[in-house]
């Protein structure tokens, strides 16, 4: 895909924007030729944010044009990540970012942090992934493991949730969570926020149990904490130990070089009685060449 074409593309899909987050453009997916390093995002009716993967011979022409997209399309700021330089802050090409800047993402309002290169508080691929849990939520006691920074748990309380106990090694990721909370003026009434590392506190995790709905969404590899190809395991085992009759589980995967039939051969062997039952399907916008190289959010059932 040319510049040119590329231009076109961003104005058609500007066309049907609203106060809600969406991306405009993924070449992260494959599907454009020589734009794989280059993501578009719409914040919001004021901001749109360009991140760079790894730079290539047109960067310089490529930002000329998006610098002049964004103020044709009457964005007041324009933000670029370069995310192949390493601990660089985001370049605010234009404009200025509002100290607490929120986005909206089916009337829930979450931190977005776009001054970081890598730290953003915001996965915009997961949205599917909370819907599903917003819709299942009533009335239930859930478990968020990997929490971050508790978008699920909002979704969940949207949803009319009884209890989320969010578990994340990271206290900031956390304080960030309580933070997504309050800015929805949720109530904090069986809402938890433990900074457990989820792999040592499994009693800790047991005596707050049993849950009606189990959330797993880890990252792929995380060194000293998180290896998916060795530790999604060892949560799997544990469970049965945890769950409520016929509970929920929503496995996730992001790495894109595990299928979908790494976590359900596992979840098969080691927690049997767990029984798949769908593939949560993803935002079109995050359309892929591959779709097993994509987010995976997998549903399994208890069954008795």
């Amino acid at each position: 895909m040319q510049i040119q074409e590329l231009h076109k593309h961003l104005e058609s899909n500007v066309n049907n924007t609203t106060d809600e987050f969406k991306r405009l453009f993924h070449g992260r997916g494959g599907l454009y030729e020589g734009l794989r390093h280059l993501t578009v995002d719409h914040v919001n009716r004021d901001i749109l944010s360009v991140a760079l993967y790894f730079k290539e011979d047109n960067e310089v022409a490529l930002l000329d044009m998006l610098r002049h997209f964004a103020r044709t399309q009457k964005y007041t700021t324009l933000v670029l990540q370069r995310r192949y330089e390493k601990d660089v802050p985001s370049e605010i090409i234009f404009g200025e970012i509002p100290e607490d800047l929120t986005i909206l993402e089916n009337g829930m309002r979450l931190k977005l942090n776009l001054l970081s290169n890598k730290n953003s508080y915001y996965f915009p691929d997961m949205k599917n992934g909370r819907a599903f849990v917003r819709e299942q939520a009533k009335g239930k006691h859930i478990l968020n493991l990997f929490s971050y920074t508790c978008a699920f748990s909002v979704a969940a309380k949207f949803g009319g949730a009884k209890s989320v106990v969010n578990i994340d090694m990271s206290k900031g990721a956390l304080k960030v969570g309580m933070a997504n909370h309050s800015i929805n003026k949720l109530d904090p009434k069986g809402v938890s926020f433990l900074p457990y590392n989820i792999l040592k506190s499994f009693s800790s995790i047991k005596k707050k149990g049993p849950y009606d709905l189990i959330i797993i969404d880890p990252p792929s590899f995380q060194r000293g904490s998180f290896e998916a190809t060795k530790d999604y395991e060892k949560i799997i085992k544990k469970l049965p130990q945890i769950a409520s009759d016929n509970c929920i589980l929503l496995a996730c995967l992001n790495s894109p070089e595990l299928d979908s039939h790494f976590l359900i051969d596992m979840i098969q062997k080691w927690a049997p009685s767990f029984v798949f039952q769908q593939r949560i399907k993803n935002v079109p916008e995050f359309a892929s060449l591959d779709e097993e190289k994509s987010l995976k959010n997998l549903v399994f059932q208890l069954k008795q």
